[in-house]
């Protein structure tokens, strides 16, 4: 399906009601990834969450990408401003086509994924209740320039690895630390690797949304399950 040159697959929950509001999760990937890895790394959270998992517009080696950037950290400008433009006109889209609960809508992502994730998060008021950000950082021109205005009660898990190579773990930290300026509800989980989703992370973030999101816990399975 597409919608504004961007490819998406939904996947509902096997019990899925359309009387019934489900918490809906927005996958993005990294550069070169696609949508089916975003798919597979949510598919634990599947059973109770809609999982929605979106490509990047632009071929990008093997993969996609939802921008190009100049140099590292420095993104194209008018690249990354369509995708921004394009994924929140496709949150709005989907949220009034599925049984979408407006209080629980999330997005996570990995490296472009992240700091997509983050950019909406800043932006979209009250249409976002948290994010899962992974290894990203936040262009300055979105803190600069684009009109920050998080929801009031956004829950925001940001991880970074300490050997990261491609960006320095600094960034993680100055991700929290921006966040924490805007809200009280900032989990920030540095770890040791680089730049890769670890078999802990894995399961902290699954365990992260499950509890914002006020769900029953469930086995979490690992990455290899």
């Amino acid at each position: 399906m597409n919608n504004y040159s961007l490819t998406y697959e939904v996947q509902l929950p096997s019990d899925y009601d359309t009387e019934q509001p489900y918490p809906v999760i927005f996958a993005l990937h990294g550069m070169g990834s696609d949508d089916q890895d975003m798919l597979r790394l949510m598919q634990p959270l599947q059973s109770d969450f809609i999982i929605v998992a979106v490509r990047g517009p632009i071929i990008q080696g093997s993969g996609y990408a939802y921008f190009q950037i100049k140099s590292i950290g420095n993104p194209v400008r008018e690249l990354f401003d369509a995708s921004v433009q394009g994924l929140q006109q496709l949150i709005v889209d989907l949220s009034s086509k599925y049984a979408i609960d407006p209080a629980r809508r999330y997005i996570a992502g990995f490296s472009q994924g992240a700091i997509m994730a983050m950019t909406l998060s800043l932006i979209m008021g009250d249409a976002i209740k948290g994010i899962v950000a992974m290894s990203g950082y936040i262009p300055q021109f979105v803190k600069d320039e684009y009109k920050i205005q998080p929801g009031s009660e956004l829950s925001v898990f940001i991880s970074h690895g300490d050997q990261d190579h491609l960006f320095p773990l600094q960034l993680g930290e100055d991700n929290a630390s921006f966040f924490r300026e805007h809200t009280d509800n900032v989990t920030y989980v540095p770890y040791h690797g680089g730049h890769q989703v670890t078999p802990d992370l894995y399961q902290q973030f699954q365990q992260w949304l499950r509890t914002d999101a006020n769900l029953a816990a469930e086995d979490l399975k690992g990455l290899n399950s």
